[in-house]
């Protein structure tokens, strides 16, 4: 009864909150029926807070005929949710355009489709760091290498002259128990990259000072930081399913954006999220406001260039966008819910 009850929420919620959804039937009978009624989302245990447009969709998607909505639970072993997609775990993956990029360049049969928000990271550092330049010579605290973070923290520091295989040392910690942080409480790093979840703890407890964001800081903030990637397989089979799954991904994103409290209250009580006060925060930090008027092929070809630049891909941004992307979809959905 308590799921019933939620999932009647969770639907009022977005009938009242967000604009366009309401025209979701009628997008709908005026597409064919779906090729495939399933499709495969991931999640990470414990949540990505800022996945809560993804695990919002499912209600909308089961709404709109697709009826095997699965949430799976990607392999652990692996660092990155770019590597779920690679072995075919999911069918979508939310992930920075980097990764996406990186998967496309050695070959897996992922298309980028979209873009979501931006804005997900801070890069909290101590005295002795006031700029991203000043990390040379310094200690940066990190999950894991070569995974989303870190890849992103290579990009950063290239981009302002620096080696990152040389400048700076890399200091491996493990996430669990807030340990990167309390590596650099101890003194063990000088500067980590914060995530959203961890915006309000770092700034209450006022664990060193914001060098850059990504959010506000140029030219990174006027480009996508989560985009969304499809197996290339389902979305040429599956066109009208894929479209579907873009379309209710991004009225998703329309309820975070009109009504932030429902929609954390709705991730949490779905089971995604255990916190709704970091799923409320992340709401407030993120850029979800910008999907529409931000350009995703020009956030690839940002991107891509400066991957090409730190040597971590060989083909040029062109050749990424020609294989790797289809935004067709997205602009089509533009347009559709346009206001």
């Amino acid at each position: 009864m308590r799921i019933i009850q939620n999932r009647r929420r969770f639907m009022a919620g977005l009938a009242a909150g967000t604009v366009g959804i309401v025209a979701t039937p009628r997008l709908a009978c005026a597409e064919p029926e779906p090729e495939t009624t399933s499709v495969r989302l991931g999640r990470w245990v414990g949540g990505a807070y800022c996945w809560e447009s993804l695990y919002l969709a499912g209600e909308l998607l089961r709404a709109g005929g697709m009826t095997d909505v699965q949430y799976v639970q990607g392999n652990q072993k692996y660092f990155d949710s770019s590597e779920w997609i690679a072995a075919g775990e999911t069918d979508f993956d939310f992930n920075m355009p980097p990764m996406h990029i990186r998967s496309v360049e050695a070959g897996v049969p992922v298309k980028i489709l979209a873009g979501v928000h931006s804005g997900c990271w801070e890069l909290r550092a101590n005295d002795r760091v006031n700029s991203v330049a000043d990390l040379k010579g310094k200690r940066v605290g990190v999950w894991a290498m070569n995974d989303h973070p870190q890849v992103f923290l290579q990009l950063l520091i290239n981009y302002v002259g620096l080696d990152p295989n040389h400048d700076v040392e890399w200091v491996v910690g493990v996430q669990e128990n807030g340990s990167l942080m309390q590596n650099f409480i101890d003194g063990k790093v000088d500067a980590f990259l914060v995530d959203t979840s961890q915006y309000s703890e770092v700034r209450n407890k006022k664990v060193g000072h914001t060098v850059f964001s990504n959010l506000i800081d140029r030219p990174w903030s006027q480009y996508f930081c989560c985009m969304l990637a499809g197996r290339t397989d389902y979305v040429d089979r599956y066109p009208v399913a894929t479209k579907r799954v873009l379309r209710a991904i991004l009225q998703a994103v329309e309820f975070c954006v009109s009504n932030p409290k429902s929609a954390a209250r709705a991730v949490v009580d779905r089971g995604f999220l255990p916190s709704y006060d970091v799923a409320l925060t992340t709401l407030q930090n993120t850029g979800h406001d910008r999907w529409r008027e931000y350009d995703a092929e020009d956030s690839v070809r940002f991107y891509a260039l400066r991957l090409l630049e730190t040597g971590m891909i060989k083909s040029s941004p062109q050749e990424i966008i020609v294989k790797g992307t289809d935004f067709h979809f997205f602009e089509e959905i533009k347009r559709e819910l346009k206001t």
